[in-house]
């Protein structure tokens, strides 16, 4: 029944008024009027899975002989057009919802009857001959569509993650293999340390960043164990004989991942372990941006009164009343992201816990937690990347003459002189200010061109001999 620019739909409830314009129906309204916490619409990957697996349920259903070809054909229609990119405005309720995400599910399942029905003739809100729960949502329950949606929803993102790392860690790369040869002063402690390259230095960035890639990609098989096919409880209840095996493998088509059934169906919709260790494996990413980042604010310092060995490109004023100042934007960027990860992994861990008896009903945060992760993470290292690794600049002036500063250098006299007399060279070094090479030469100990080489071929090689 319409009014106005409102139709009423009437569920076990009562009546409802529903936008006239909405594909979606009562439910969907009740839970939009329920949840108006965070103004946070879903996420798109995960409607886009969620969604998929409606159409891998008709296909599953229709094979088995439980759906009407017309039906079938009608909903698959419906989410081809929402996986194409139509209708994703009509995905409303809150990231913040009921346990489980029941209302995200009926959100599904009415906005894809609703659009089944008008192409078979019908009207938005009558529910025939499609109906959302008995037609679109059937052999599925909430209790295994979403955190089969979770998972799939991962794995989207996952591609687009561990690109944005190993970009990252290329370009790190790159800047090793250019400044092989730049030897500067190490640090330990912040302390003046032994001489090493910075190509070096920026080599094991790019090492530790491609094995967070790595154990990113570690984490996709446990991700494509779903439990669809559970329904309610894990108990397969209402589902066509062989519907677990085949809605998995219309997921795997779909997607291009190796989707299928989780051995234990029950258990994955009790346990979000699977679900943690990515959001593990993000924390662990984020606490080696975070170090890496800091190092290139350390290394940029200055100009004239920090470190200043590397120049990062300047792309925005630093200060509104300090004329001429740039600050390390990117990487304080992303610092704050990094910081914002490592609390989204905490929420996802707390509510990974939270699961009780058969099924985790803190589901639609912890997704919604650990998409912001992927998503942010992903963003934030693609912005640093482009914006001020490439075009990086390293001032190698700047690099020697710290070099031959450091008290550091006196740890290559070890081998030849021993520890004590070494440590003394050092003292003599600090407290005269004098570079270690002159104490060196004036104590006769090698000349200035034989330290130098000394130092060049420790920094290069690792060994002063």
């Amino acid at each position: 029944m319409s009014s106005g620019t409102f139709r009423i739909e009437k569920d076990s409830l009562g009546e409802i008024r529903v936008p006239d314009a909405a594909w979606y129906g009562i439910q969907t309204q009740r839970a939009v009027d329920n949840f108006p916490i965070s103004g946070r619409r879903p996420d798109r990957d995960f409607v886009l899975a969620h969604v998929a697996i409606k159409r891998a349920a008709a296909v599953a259903n229709r094979q088995a002989g439980w759906l009407e070809e017309r039906l079938a054909a009608a909903i698959i229609d419906a989410v081809d057009r929402i996986l194409a990119g139509e209708f994703l405005d009509q995905f409303v309720v809150d990231r913040f919802q009921a346990g489980a995400g029941t209302s995200h599910n009926m959100n599904s399942n009415e906005v894809i009857a609703n659009l089944a029905n008008v192409a078979l003739g019908g009207r938005r809100g009558e529910y025939a001959p499609v109906h959302p729960n008995d037609h679109v949502n059937m052999g599925q329950s909430t209790n295994d569509t979403i955190p089969t949606a979770i998972r799939l929803a991962a794995l989207a993102k996952l591609p687009r993650l561990c690109a944005a790392v190993r970009a990252m860690a290329d370009e790190y790369a790159a800047i090793a293999a250019r400044e092989a040869d730049t030897v500067k002063s190490g640090r330990t402690h912040l302390q003046d340390a032994v001489p090493t390259t910075l190509g070096r230095e920026f080599a094991a960035y790019a090492w530790i960043l491609r094995r967070c890639a790595g154990r990113l990609e570690a984490v996709r098989p446990m991700l494509c164990e779903i439990g669809l096919g559970g329904s309610a409880a894990g108990t397969g209840l209402n589902t066509a004989p062989g519907y677990p095996d085949s809605a998995a493998a219309e997921l795997a088509r779909l997607t291009g991942e190796a989707i299928r059934p989780a051995s234990d169906l029950a258990a994955q919709m009790q346990s979000m372990h699977d679900v943690q260790q990515l959001s593990s494996t993000l924390r662990d990413l984020a606490l080696e941006l975070t170090r890496t980042a800091n190092d290139m604010r350390l290394l940029a310092s200055g100009p004239r009164t920090g470190l200043g060995e590397i120049v990062l490109p300047a792309v925005q004023p630093g200060s509104s009343i300090m004329p001429g100042k740039v600050n390390p934007v990117m990487f304080e960027m992303l610092n704050q992201v990094c910081y914002q990860v490592l609390g989204q992994d905490a929420a996802v861990a707390a509510m990974t816990q939270a699961g009780q008896l058969e099924l985790n009903v803190m589901m639609p945060a912890l997704g919604s937690a650990l998409f912001d992760a992927m998503d942010w993470l992903t963003h934030a290292m693609d912005a640093a990347t482009e914006r001020n690794l490439k075009g990086l600049r390293v001032d190698r002036e700047r690099c020697r003459e710290f070099l031959h500063a450091s008290v550091g250098l006196a740890t290559l006299l070890n081998t030849r002189i021993g520890y004590a007399a070494a440590a003394e060279v050092a003292k003599t070094s600090e407290r005269s200010g004098r570079p270690v090479r002159e104490v060196v030469a004036e104590r006769g100990l090698l000349s200035a061109e034989e330290f130098d080489a000394l130092v060049l071929k420790a920094a290069r090689d690792g060994r002063p001999e």
